[in-house]
C-alpha cells in the first residue's frame, strides 16, 4: 500500500470527512510561511526539510542575502559576544574559527555555508519583505502580503502556519536626540552601515556603550585622528574569567580538524562553563558577588582613571545589562585620542553634540551605536480572527506564552519571543529547542485535524505571573536601563527567561497540551481514520515490532528520560548548584564558590 495523505484543503468538513478513508495520523499537506532568514528561519527550514514530508515552505527574507543580522552588521569590530566554537549549532561545529570571539563576516559565513550545505536557499526568496499578515476567516490560515523590494510590487501568500524568525535585534534605530537631521557631518548607525566610509584621519564622536559601541571604539581608536564617545551610563565591560579573547593558533586548528574529539570536548567544556554562569544573575549568590569584584578589579586595573572609574563602574549588580567581554575597549578610552564625555546629550547640531555640560563638541562622522527597536512588536501588521492587530496588543507590554506564541494569535509561533533565554546563556541551544517545540506543533496540527491552535490567555497569565516574581531574585530586576527591560528601567523584565538556558530547554521537552486553545474540523477523533496503523500501510514495517526478548523501551518517566538525554553519570567532575545558585561540588553538603 502507498503512503495516504489528506490532500491539501481549507474545508473543514472535507478534511474531516477524508481522514475517514486514510488510516489512523494520516498527513494532511501544510503549508509554512517563515518570516527572516537569520539564524532561526534558517534553522526552521533545516528542521522541516529534515523531519517531515507533504508540506510546503516558503522563507521571506528582506535583505539581498540569508543570515540576518550577520549579513547586515558590518561596522568596525562587530563580533559576537558569545565564544565562537559555541555560537553554532549544536549538530554543525566550524572547525576552522579565527578566534574565540569571531568577527560578523566570519559568522556570516558559518550561516550562509550552513544553508548552501543543507540546500536551503530554495526556500528563500531574498529582498521580499512582509507588510501584513490577516487571518482568513472563511479558510483558515493567514493572508500575507509580501513586498518585492526589487520592483516595489505586492506579493500575495497564503499559509496554514505562520512563523515568525524576524528577531530581536533587527530593527535598527536611530538616537531620540533632537536635532539629529540637522547634523551636516557624515551620520552613520552601527547596524546600518556604509563600508564606503574611510575613518582615517577624521575627528569621530561615538553615541552609545553598549555591545556594539564597545565594539566600535578600540577598533577605528587607532586609524583616526580623535574619537569622543558619549556615555549616558555606566556598563560592566569584562570578559568572564577563563573567557578571554585569544586567537586560535594553526596547531589548534589542525588538532581541531584532525584528532577525534578535541573540538566536541573543547565546545562541551565552554557550553558547561556557559550553562555554569546562571548563578551570576541571582542576587545575593557567590558566585555574583565573585565576578561582580572580578569585574570592578579588571576594569579598575584597564581604566586607570579616577574620573572614568567613577562614572564607568555601576552601582547595580553585574548581569543587570548584558554582560559584555568589550576587547581593548576600556584600555582604548585611556588612548591621548580619546575623549569621553560622560552625561546626556541634549541637541544634535550642525557640527555635532550639544550635551547637558553646556559645551558643543563638533565632529566630522557621528556613529550612532544605539541599538535597535526592542518593543517585541511584529515589524507588520499581524491581525488575529477579531480582527486585532498583534502590534496593538503588545503595544503597552508583551505577554507571550514561553517566549514562542501570543493567546488569540492562531497558528502563530514566534522565535525569540518575548521572555525567552536570549540572554540567559548559550542563545542558539535555546532557538534550537524552540525549533523543535513548533516542529511538534506543526506535526500535530499535520496528522491531526486540527484548525486552530493558540496559547490560553490564562496559561500566559500564570507564567507572566510566576515571571515577574522570580525575576524579583535577579540582577535584570535592578533599576539599570537595558534592552531586557522595553517598557523602562522600573519595568518589568520583558526579554528574559526566569531560569536558564538548561531549564528552558527542559521546559520545552514536551508540550503542555492543557496550556493550549486546540479547535477542530469536525470530529476530534477524525483523526483516528479507517481503523488502520501507518504500520500496516508500510509494507517494509516490522507488523510485530513489540515482540523482542528484552524490555528496550525508552523511559516514560520524565526524569528517567532526562538521564538518558543528558546522559547523567557520565561527567565525573561536574560541579552541582544548589537553589541559591551557589556553586558546589556536592550538592547536599555545599562547598565553597567558584567562578
Amino acid at each position: 500500500m502507498a503512503d495516504f495523505i489528506v490532500p491539501s484543503t481549507h474545508r473543514p468538513d472535507t478534511d474531516a470527512q477524508h481522514r475517514l478513508k486514510g488510516p489512523i495520523h494520516a498527513q494532511r499537506h501544510v503549508r509554512v510561511v517563515c518570516i527572516g532568514a537569520g539564524a532561526s528561519g534558517l534553522l526552521m527550514a533545516y528542521k522541516l526539510q529534515k523531519h517531515f514530508t507533504n508540506y510546503s515552505l516558503q522563507v521571506y527574507e528582506k535583505n539581498q542575502e540569508v543570515s540576518g543580522t550577520w549579513f547586515e552588521n558590518k561596522y568596525p569590530g562587530c563580533a559576537c559576544d558569545v565564544p565562537s566554537h559555541n555560537y553554532t549549532w549544536s549538530f554543525e561545529p566550524k572547525l576552522d574559527w579565527s578566534a574565540v570571539y569571531a568577527g560578523s563576516k566570519e559568522i556570516f559565513a558559518y550561516f550562509n555555508d550552513f544553508a548552501r550545505k543543507y540546500g536551503l536557499h530554495k526556500y528563500v526568496k531574498t529582498q521580499h519583505q512582509v507588510v501584513k499578515a490577516e487571518w482568513n476567516k472563511e479558510k483558515g490560515g493567514y493572508d500575507v502580503q509580501v513586498k518585492d523590494l526589487s520592483s516595489g510590487q505586492i506579493v500575495d501568500d497564503h499559509c496554514d502556519i505562520l512563523v515568525n524568525a524576524s528577531g530581536i535585534l533587527n530593527n535598527w534605530q536611530w538616537p531620540a536626540i533632537p536635532g539629529l537631521d540637522k547634523y551636516k557631518g557624515t551620520l552613520l548607525h552601527t547596524a546600518n552601515w556604509d563600508e564606503n566610509i574611510d575613518l582615517k584621519g577624521r575627528h569621530v564622536g561615538l553615541i552609545g556603550n553598549g555591545s556594539s559601541g564597545i565594539q566600535v571604539l578600540p577598533t577605528i581608536q587607532p586609524h583616526v585622528q580623535k574619537v569622543t564617545t558619549f556615555i549616558r551610563e555606566p556598563t560592566w565591560v569584562s570578559p568572564v574569567q577563563g573567557l578571554e579573547q585569544h586567537v586560535f593558533s594553526e596547531h589548534e586548528k589542525f588538532e581541531f580538524a584532525t584528532k577525534p574529539g578535541a573540538l566536541v570536548e573543547y565546545r562541551k567544556n565552554i557550553e558547561r562553563g556557559l550553562n555554569g554562569q546562571f548563578g551570576i544573575f541571582l542576587k545575593n549568590s557567590n558566585i555574583n558577588s565573585e565576578t561582580e569584584a572580578y569585574f570592578r578589579q579588571q576594569m579598575t586595573d584597564k581604566l586607570h582613571n579616577e574620573y572614568l572609574e567613577e562614572r564607568l563602574i555601576p552601582n547595580w549588580h553585574v548581569g543587570c545589562r548584558r554582560l559584555t567581554p568589550g576587547v581593548g575597549y576600556l584600555e582604548a578610552l585611556g588612548k591621548p585620542n580619546v575623549e569621553t564625555v560622560y552625561g546626556e546629550i541634549n541637541e544634535i547640531t550642525e557640527r555635532g553634540c550639544l550635551c547637558d555640560n553646556g559645551q558643543e563638541y563638533p565632529v566630522d562622522v557621528l556613529i550612532c551605536a544605539t541599538g535597535f527597536n526592542t518593543s517585541f512588536k511584529p515589524r507588520f501588521p499581524v491581525i488575529n480572527p477579531a480582527g486585532e492587530n498583534l502590534q496593538d496588543v503588545w503595544a503597552k507590554e508583551p505577554r507571550s506564552y514561553l517566549g514562542v506564541a501570543a493567546a488569540d494569535f492562531p497558528n502563530y509561533l514566534i522565535f525569540l519571543g518575548p521572555n525567552c533565554p536570549i540572554g540567559n546563556g548559550p542563545v542558539l541551544s535555546a532557538i534550537e529547542c524552540q525549533a523543535d517545540y513548533m516542529c511538534k506543533l506543526i506535526d500535530r496540527f499535520q496528522t491531526h485535524n486540527i484548525s486552530t491552535f493558540s496559547p490560553k490567555s490564562e496559561a500566559i497569565d500564570d507564567f507572566l505571573q510566576f515571571k515577574d516574581d522570580f525575576m524579583k531574585r535577579t540582577v535584570w530586576h535592578d533599576a539599570c536601563r537595558s534592552w531586557y527591560k522595553s517598557l523602562g528601567p522600573d519595568g518589568p523584565v520583558t526579554a528574559l527567561w526566569p531560569g536558564s538556558t538548561l531549564h528552558y530547554i527542559e521546559a520545552l521537552m514536551e508540550v503542555r497540551h492543557d496550556d493550549w486553545d486546540v479547535k477542530y474540523n469536525g470530529n476530534r477523533f477524525a483523526w483516528l481514520g479507517n481503523g488502520y496503523s501507518q504500520t500496516e500501510i508500510d509494507p517494509t514495517a516490522d507488523w510485530a515490532y513489540y515482540i523482542r526478548d528484552k524490555d528496550d523501551d525508552e523511559p516514560l518517566s520524565r526524569l528517567r528520560k532526562l538521564k538518558e538525554i543528558n546522559r547523567s553519570g557520565t561527567v565525573a567532575a561536574a560541579k552541582a548548584v544548589s537553589f541559591t545558585g551557589r556553586a558546589t561540588d556536592e550538592p547536599e553538603k555545599g562547598g565553597e564558590s567558584k567562578l
